[in-house]
């Protein structure tokens, strides 16, 4: 097993998305389960801290650390099984989300989460911080197609947890009957994750994008609001997802497309439409178009996507902002200063009210304000802050701390799918009740009782 002490291979493993660098002790690049568990069982005896990491696209620090191990799991990267009749598959957790979908697809098949990394996203780290994406808005986040885990836990054993298949239960408390429900989104804190089961869903038959261009970021949202109530129902069919822009956002998604694309427009919805079956896809179209033009869409600038080459065009645009803002951050680190987003989410019908809030603060403080974009189907936007120095950084976390007290004052939650890792532990304690926390403690307790799982991390 290839374990190195040596400086150079330390700061390569230094580094995620979150902006930080947190240098480890060692670095641990295991290829196969028996590689692992021999590590975590040298772990635990010497009393050293561990750490999993995958691809290390963590937004929040939760991929890297600067004491013990970091073990890059990036080499456990084969697709072990697929069962097409059962709907199943069986990976390691190195294998991206997207290379697993390139080989679902000739089977004609998918894992719906589709985190906006999925080319670097791995399995592992999917399922460590119930990533979702886009499409989240109809299939739900990681933890609805985790069917078990293979995990290390914290006495080095190699354990297998399995959701039960039955469809009445009525033994012990609720949150005790699933046990594959605390490792998803428990943040490498519980143990490490070595194999995987996941369920599939069958391709779409045909799946239409459209990208409709709105004179106002109201607008934009109230028609987000429209579609979700009535996507299950007619005229509008329920879409796979609802991506806003604001008019920042925009600017930059414009730029990637080229031209006058979207010229005169403030706001953009994208959403994209899945059918089951070869069925005609002109009817639905007019029913998007209808509810579009009852908040000022004007028809003719809408922007239809209606082949995989189209689709592959829209993916582009939408995933040009938060690349965008990722070079603009990192141009800053040498200064002090770095990308803040925020991963906050409130119910979809406060949305828009929970915007203009959030700018109010910002202007109070004089921040400029925050690129906006993302789920709005799920009431999910991503603010994102470009601090040039350590100044402007620190005013920045003060309006995101505002803006997170107002977020819990209309039901919301501090981080919808990036989880917490180290940049967002702080929030625990003011999102969740001092019960909640005892139950969280106890079970990390269970699992890890020297607590040297993914240390600095959610707890």
């Amino acid at each position: 097993m290839n374990v190195s002490r040596d400086l150079d291979v330390r700061n390569a493993y230094a580094r995620d998305a979150s902006g930080l660098e947190l240098i480890p002790d060692a670095v641990a690049r295991p290829t196969t389960i028996e590689e692992a568990v021999d590590l975590v069982r040298s772990a635990v005896a010497d009393r050293t801290p561990i750490t999993a990491a995958g691809a290390q696209t963590s937004t929040t620090a939760a991929s890297i650390v600067d004491r013990g191990v970091l073990l890059s799991m990036a080499a456990m990267a084969k697709t072990l099984d697929v069962d097409p009749v059962s709907l199943v598959a069986r990976v390691q957790p190195g294998v991206t989300v997207g290379a697993l979908n390139a080989q679902l697809a000739e089977m004609g098949l998918r894992f719906a989460p589709d985190p906006t990394s999925e080319h670097d996203a791995t399995i592992g780290g999917a399922i460590a911080c119930n990533a979702s994406g886009a499409r989240s808005l109809r299939y739900g986040p990681t933890r609805a197609h985790v069917r078990s885990v293979h995990l290390i836990n914290g006495s080095g054993q190699l354990v297998h947890l399995r959701r039960p298949q039955l469809e009445k239960n009525t033994v012990g408390f609720f949150a005790a009957q699933d046990p594959v429900d605390w490792i998803v989104g428990s943040e490498g804190t519980l143990g490490v994750i070595v194999e995987a089961e996941l369920s599939l869903v069958p391709l779409p038959a045909h799946e239409l994008g459209l990208a409709l261009p709105f004179t106002g970021e109201h607008e934009a949202l109230a028609f987000v609001a429209a579609a979700r109530e009535r996507g299950d129902a007619a005229p509008v069919q329920r879409p796979q997802c609802l991506e806003f822009f604001d008019e920042s956002a925009l600017a930059i998604a414009r730029d990637a497309v080229g031209g006058s694309w979207m010229q005169s427009a403030k706001a953009l919805v994208y959403l994209e439409q899945a059918f089951e079956a070869d069925e005609e896809t002109d009817a639905v179209l007019d029913r998007w178009l209808s509810l579009g033009e009852q908040f000022g869409v004007d028809a003719a600038d809408i922007a239809v996507y209606a082949d995989a080459a189209a689709l592959r065009d829209a993916r582009r645009f939408r995933h040009a902002v938060p690349a965008h803002m990722n070079e603009r951050g990192s141009a800053r680190r040498p200064h002090g200063g770095r990308k803040v987003s925020t991963d906050w989410a409130v119910p979809y019908r406060r949305l828009a009210d929970a915007l203009d809030s959030a700018r109010r603060l910002a202007d109070v403080h004089g921040v400029e304000q925050a690129v906006t974009y993302g789920h709005a189907g799920n009431g999910h936007p991503h603010q994102n802050f470009i601090a040039n120095d350590a100044d402007e950084l620190r005013q920045i976390n003060g309006v995101v701390d505002e803006t997170i007290a107002m977020v819990l004052g209309m039901g919301g939650t501090v981080a919808a799918e990036h989880g917490l890792g180290k940049l967002k532990r702080h929030w625990l304690r003011v999102q969740l009740s001092p019960a909640q926390l005892d139950v969280m403690q106890a079970i990390k307790n269970a699992l890890d009782p020297l607590g040297l799982f993914a240390p600095g991390n959610v707890l």
